[in-house]
């Protein structure tokens, strides 16, 4: 078992009683396929903006392969490929290879929703997507409210985001808010091409949105925001061992988080579940978990 402090935010614990080390609500912003080298040539105003007051990375590993579904499982669940199973975009709870170290009542590797639902039974969950095969490998059992959007569309899933946050802004709130856009944009038209950058700032603009809202509605002060990626590219494709596929950009910003820092530890697409059990103060984790926490991501108390 791993042991687990929270932040400096304050919500209700599972008993209803004031806990001041649990994060209050936790924004995952995803977006696939997102490069370190577009991250620094786009132009990006409003992550700029948010992450000169968190902590950014650009050495952030992928697992391999370097493919979506096994880093976004990974994202997810704590762990890699050899952990889970999930080894490829094609993978279902019923047909695959490798079977997951550890499973839930369903046949799941147990994902950080799990977790806390497990552990808080009121935190509330959200999952927001619009690539069809993301949620495979995650019990939907777990979740308060999903909802897909097909041919790329996202604007609709940003403004859902925001409305669950409000809905929900005196429980705990984790929402998973993602994108495939820029994935595609590389896929069609070459990692680094104008297209590619331009659905880049694209999204900078729909995150503008949200954050604008979450500040009208109060929400934003003690909002975590999580930015990761799965992979980045190299011509219209990945999947390789390059260090353009495997090094991707990973920032968080949010009450106890250190402001202006740039991450040079080594950190890795596994470690993002871990990270939000911190945030929400959770200290038993799945055995087969094989992430860890960043631990200089976060301001000494």
């Amino acid at each position: 078992m791993v042991q687990l402090t929270g932040c400096q935010d304050q919500t209700k614990s599972t008993d209803g009683s004031s806990d001041s080390h649990l994060a209050k609500r936790v924004i995952v912003l995803g977006l696939d396929g997102l490069s370190v080298e577009g991250f620094k040539t786009a132009k990006h105003p409003n992550l700029d903006a948010l992450f000169e007051d968190g902590t950014i990375s650009f050495t952030t590993r992928s697992v391999m392969p370097s493919v979506t579904l096994p880093n976004w499982t990974s994202h997810l669940t704590g762990s890699g490929p050899e952990e889970h199973g999930v080894d490829n975009n094609n993978w279902t709870l019923a047909d695959h290879q490798l079977p997951p170290l550890e499973k839930d009542s369903d046949g799941y590797y147990p994902s950080i929703f799990k977790v806390l639902k497990d552990q808080m039974p009121n935190i509330k969950t959200a999952y927001y997507y619009n690539w069809g095969n993301l949620i495979n490998p995650i019990n939907q059992k777990y979740l308060d409210e999903v909802n897909f959007l097909e041919d790329d569309a996202y604007e609709e899933n940003y403004s859902k985001a925001k409305s669950f946050a409000l809905k929900h802004k005196d429980d705990p709130t984790l929402i998973f808010l993602y994108s495939v856009h820029v994935d595609h944009a590389g896929h069609g038209h070459e990692w680094m091409s104008p297209e590619y950058i331009t659905a880049i700032e694209e999204a900078d603009v729909k995150i503008g949105t949200l954050i604008s809202d979450l500040k009208k509605d109060e929400l934003y002060e003690d909002t975590h925001f999580l930015l990761i990626t799965d992979h980045g590219g190299k011509g219209t494709g990945h999947g390789g061992m390059s260090p353009v596929e495997m090094t991707v950009p990973w920032g968080i910003k949010g009450p106890g988080i250190k402001k202006a820092k740039m991450l040079d530890d080594h950190n890795s697409n596994k470690n993002t579940a871990l990270v939000l059990a911190r945030l929400f103060g959770r200290d038993s984790l799945p055995k087969s978990w094989t992430g860890k926490v960043p631990e200089s991501i976060f301001e000494l108390k």
